[in-house]
């Protein structure tokens, strides 16, 4: 939203940048100055502070493209034009858009058709020019502060049981902000009030928080169940043998793989997946048969004859045939 101080205010001539700066070099600009200037860089120093509130400001209007248009009209505007005084002959309304609306200058004034200086300055100020009784306030009370966007990283581990995470604000506020349970990667979440604040003394905008979250070694998130590789051995497998299997707590549980299982077989641990206020998941751990690389001599023989007792089966014949069919 516009603020009627942007028109004494150089936010370019703030930062030290062009009025054709390009977001990035916008950004990095900022970025170098905000070091030099933080309060936690500068203890004590009363200038150093305002000078970070001013480059924090010009950022926030310049960084957001509606605001930068926005502004750059404004004060085009207003550029080497008297600023709104009192009724009068000269000085007045007439002066400063006379030659923007096509009226003359002289003291003469004229009445305000619909579409006149109401609708101009209600769109640009949030209401109708003139209505509000404690600065540039729409019909229906304050303005509310603008809505910002932030994100953050976390560690899968982290976005499964939730965490008070601190994100630092275009201002250099810092704001707590509660990661709840089980977020999932990419997701928004919408904070009521730890938006910016409003201009006069409305209530602040929202903040909407898009989270990233890390890829896990061992397990991977599918809705609200865990997903986790399990490799057994060829005996294990054919055989059947208890094994142990690893959750997210760190703890193990113990499986029962039965006699014959094939690899690509999913066991599932119930309520050991994720907690959220939605419901709870399970562990689904997928049965892997690990071959082994190296045999011994006396292995590879027993293998051999393990085969030679085996049916003479092909595992793919139904394949091929659907293949056919």
């Amino acid at each position: 939203m516009a603020s009627q101080d942007w028109f004494d205010k150089d936010f370019y001539k703030v930062l030290g940048v062009p009025k054709d700066v390009s977001q990035a070099e916008l950004k990095k600009t900022y970025r170098k100055l905000a070091r030099k200037y933080h309060p936690d860089s500068n203890p004590g120093d009363a200038k150093a502070e305002t000078k970070f509130k001013e480059i924090s400001e010009a950022h926030a209007v310049l960084s957001d493209p509606e605001s930068r248009k926005e502004y750059d009209q404004m004060r085009a505007m207003g550029s080497g034009m008297p600023r709104f005084t009192a009724g009068g002959q000269n000085g007045g309304f007439e002066d400063v858009f006379g030659g923007m609306f096509g009226g003359g200058g002289g003291g003469r004034r004229t009445a305000s058709p619909p579409g006149g200086f109401e609708d101009i300055f209600g769109s640009m100020f949030g209401g109708g020019f003139g209505q509000s009784t404690g600065g540039f306030r729409g019909a229906g009370g304050p303005s509310k502060g603008r809505d910002i966007t932030a994100t953050t990283t976390l560690d899968f581990v982290t976005a499964i049981k939730g965490e008070t995470a601190r994100l630092q604000s275009a201002g250099g506020k810092p704001i707590s902000v509660r990661i709840p349970a089980g977020v999932a990667d990419g997701q928004k979440i919408r904070l009521k009030g730890k938006g910016e604040p409003s201009p006069d003394g409305g209530p602040p905008g929202d903040l909407t928080l898009t989270v990233t979250v890390r890829k896990h070694p061992v397990f991977e998130r599918d809705g609200l169940n865990l997903r986790v590789d399990v490799p057994v051995t060829f005996t294990e497998a054919t055989l059947g043998a208890t094994i142990e299997v690893p959750t997210l707590d760190g703890d193990p549980v113990k499986l029962r793989i039965a006699p014959g299982t094939p690899s690509g077989r999913v066991l599932r641990v119930k309520g050991r997946g994720v907690t959220t206020t939605k419901g709870v998941g399970d562990l689904l751990a997928e049965v892997v048969v690990a071959v082994p690389s190296h045999l011994t001599a006396d292995a590879k023989e027993y293998l051999e004859k393990f085969a030679k007792a085996m049916p003479a089966e092909n595992p793919r014949a139904e394949l091929i045939a659907k293949a056919k069919g």
